[in-house]
């Protein structure tokens, strides 16, 4: 992809947000003859303190050097939080961008090893949420947690995770969120752009919360899943940073009623002999 059009995230980003943000937010009457969702470019230059022609040559990428004021005051007029500005001020940060030499992402034995050890559900993800490894919990926890995997593709594409999710809506949003920022610049990553264009002609949710260009790390939490044979599950997920990999890991409270439920599972799964490798498709894919 040219740097044109890499300088032009920017304004893909800006008129995504702008189109969130609706006129009684900033304190602007809606007006009948709105014909645009959100704010018109001209009322958020008005509201950051800028030139209307200004804004617009950010819009259209042919201004690549705005100032950290600027941007600042864009971030308060777009109503971003204290990460989105964030994202928002490292799109146009000075960075060396040298030729990237893309590895196939490789799983190292001294995580096949721990995965092996742990006694909770356990996988290893990339960049992209494949699932790159995984211990034989993890696939009693869910099938779809099997090396070869995309967590993301699962989630917006497969009936039964859907279900497996209790609160689907939310994870689609902050799994969308979180692929944008795990991006960054590298949009002309084979593994990205397959996986974007599979999803956008695919799953009409993932079309509509990639617009908005949402960011957001995926970072560890509590959530709540539907698993098919022992029900409802509460678990606290952990999310370790290897190298360049996600070690990831579900557990739940110790004596509870999940907790019991997992050992349940670990029992049933201790029969089930489960890959643990990435196979030489997912290899294929990263190269």
């Amino acid at each position: 992809m040219s740097d044109d059009n890499r300088s032009n995230l920017l304004g893909g980003y800006l008129r995504a947000r702008r189109a969130l943000v609706t006129p009684d937010q900033v304190g602007l009457p809606a007006g009948a003859s709105r014909r645009v969702p959100g704010l018109r470019r001209e009322e958020v230059a008005m509201l950051a303190g800028i030139s209307a022609d200004y804004y617009l040559r950010l819009e259209r990428g042919r201004d690549k050097n705005p100032s950290p004021q600027v941007l600042e005051s864009l971030a308060r007029v777009l109503h971003l939080d204290e990460f989105e500005q964030e994202y928002l001020l490292g799109m146009v940060a000075p960075r060396p961008r040298p030729q990237r030499r893309r590895k196939p992402e490789r799983v190292p034995a001294r995580l096949h090893q721990l995965l092996a050890s742990v006694q909770v559900p356990a996988f290893v993800e990339g960049r992209a949420f494949d699932v790159l490894a995984s211990n034989r919990l993890a696939v009693a926890l869910s099938p779809r947690l099997k090396p070869g995997y995309n967590r993301l593709r699962s989630l917006l594409l497969d009936p039964e995770e859907q279900a497996f999710q209790q609160d689907w809506t939310r994870s689609a949003e902050g799994f969308i969120a979180a692929f944008r920022k795990s991006i960054g610049d590298d949009i002309d990553n084979p593994r990205f752009v397959e996986l974007v264009g599979e999803l956008a002609l695919s799953s009409e949710r993932f079309r509509t919360l990639w617009a908005r260009h949402d960011v957001r790390n995926l970072d560890g939490g509590t959530t709540t899943v539907n698993h098919l044979v022992v029900g409802e599950l509460r678990l606290h997920r952990d999310k370790l940073p290897v190298d360049d990999l996600l070690l990831v890991l579900y557990y739940a409270d110790q004596g509870s009623e999940s907790d019991e439920k997992l050992r349940l599972l670990a029992s049933m799964a201790q029969t089930t002999p489960t890959p643990t490798r990435v196979g030489p498709r997912m290899a294929e894919l990263n190269e």
